[in-house]
This record gives C-alpha cells, structure tokens and sequence, in this order.
C-alpha cells in the first residue's frame, strides 16, 4: 500500500493509504471526501461548544434582537420552549444573540464536551506524528459519536433551523462562510505531488512505480488554482538545528578574534629553544626553593 500524507498548502491535514493500482479518479474523490468530513466534525465541534454554553439556536428572525425589540415586535421563540436539555436547563446569555441563552446543567454540559475532545482526538493531525492512517470509518465514527451526545442531552432534537441539526442532515448552508471556501467539491479536488497534476485517467502507479512501501506527500487543492508551493528542501525543525550550529559556530569564531594573537606563543609548542634546553638538561628548571 502507498502511504499517502495529505497536506491543504503547507498544513498537514491526514495519513492515507491506497494501492498502487488505484484509479486517480476514485482516490481523489476519496481524499475529497475524507478531507470534507473532516471539516464537518471541525465545524460540528465549535458549534455543540457554543450549544453547551448557550443552548439551541435562536429563530433567524430573533437572531441579533435584543429582549426589548423581540418583545416589542412579539416574536415567539416556540422550538425554544420544546428543546429543553435533560436535566433541566441554566440560563446563561448569548452576547452575540445567537442562541437562546437556555444551556444544559453542568452534567450534560460535561458529556457534551467530553464527546467534543473525543471526536477531535479521532481527526487530529496529530495522528499523522502518530503515523495513523485516516478512514472514513474513523470520521464516521466521530460524527456518530457527536450525534448520539446531542441525542443524550436534546431527546426531542434540535430547531431544524440549527446549524448543528443541518449538518447532521447534510443541509448545512456554507455559502458565503469562511468554511464554505475550505470544502472542495469532490469532483473539483486535484492532487498534486512534485509538482505534477495527478490526472484522473491515470493510476497512482503511473507517477510512483510499482513500490508498494512508497511514502508521498501529496495536496489537495480546487482544480484550476494552479500548482501549489513546493515542499521546502529541508523540515522546520531541521531548518532550526541547522540555524543553531551556525549561531554557536559564530559565537565560537567571535572568541577566537576576540583573543590575543601572541596568546599562543606561551604555549609549549611555540618554544624554539626548547631543544636546545633539553639537550643541555635544563628543562623545566624552577628557581623558587621547593
């Protein structure tokens, strides 16, 4: 299998595997893929963050409104009064007006961002230090895992209109978002590695060879954005030991000029008569009484 590392520009992103064999076609809309659900779960874990702060989402209509105006012009939050956290319910405010203010109790609270470290444990980049292969069954599992935590707290569900509701039904709006320009649409995902396009007629042998052990980076991007930058020659962390030695040798080199010059000449070594000395056997006469 050849073990693919992912990179989104110079950012590590996941490890995959793939036979050499592989059809470009499907294995870039696998690394698509892949690299979407990954985004949902992220964007899925800063939003149940927000739900265990701050409860549901408020209606549209209401987003924004301070208590004055929602009650002057009478509108009614009615998935609010149904979507109560087991437990009972603390009020604690929404500055920015997005959410009801209605917060699980400190137990729910806790189950909720338990599975939030749980499922960012599962698509963490570290697990490419870790040398961890990524599947989709692992960020499956990761979804399923956020779900059944909000089924836990929210038996009733959630508003359709929360973000959180709309992600786990595939109807999330992005447009216009931040998040909507990190997706790439499957059949828009182009791979890059040294520098070559990875065209989708072709097999991943055709540019790797026959070697089934083969590491290579490769990374995704929007086809049509053109090539992507090159993997620096030498890592950071090397860049850092290199950039050491050349400071210590400088620091060694400014003490050497520092030095005298003639420093040396009391060395031993420096001695022209000292052969003469030994000869006549007046080496290392003292003169002080011992």
């Amino acid at each position: 299998m050849v073990l693919l590392h992912v990179k989104r520009g110079d950012e590590s992103q996941f490890l995959l595997q793939a036979p050499g064999s592989s059809e470009l076609e499907e294995l870039t809309a696998q690394v698509a893929r892949v690299y979407n659900a990954r985004l949902k779960v992220q964007r899925l874990c800063s939003e149940m963050e927000e739900l265990a702060e701050h409860g549901v989402f408020l209606p549209p209509n209401m987003q924004g409104l301070t208590d004055e105006q929602i009650e002057e012009l009478k509108l009614k939050d009615e998935w609010g009064e149904k979507c109560i956290p087991s437990g009972g319910s603390v009020f604690k405010k929404d500055d920015i007006g997005r959410r009801n203010g209605q917060a699980p109790n400190e137990k729910m609270k806790q189950v909720i961002k338990k599975t939030i470290e749980e499922a960012k444990a599962i698509i963490s980049k570290k697990q490419v230090e870790a040398n961890i292969c990524m599947t989709m069954e692992m960020v499956n599992d990761a979804l399923d895992q956020l779900r059944g935590a909000v089924m836990i707290v929210y038996p009733m569900g959630l508003p359709p209109y929360d973000p959180i509701r709309m992600e786990f039904e595939n109807k999330e709006d992005l447009s216009g978002t931040q998040a909507g320009l990190n997706v790439i649409k499957e059949s828009e995902a182009q791979l890059w590695w040294a520098a070559k396009a990875l065209r989708r007629t072709k097999k991943l042998s055709d540019y790797v060879g026959k070697n089934e052990k083969t590491k290579i980076i490769v990374k995704i991007q929007q086809r049509g954005q053109g090539a992507p930058a090159r993997e620096p020659i030498i890592s950071s962390e090397e860049q850092k030991q290199l950039m050491l030695y050349y400071h210590r040798r400088q620091e060694e080199l400014k003490k050497l000029e520092e030095n005298d010059d003639d420093s040396c000449l009391n060395s031993p070594w420096a001695d022209n008569t000292a052969l003469k000395r030994h000869f006549h056997g007046v080496k290392d006469i003292k003169w002080r009484p011992r």
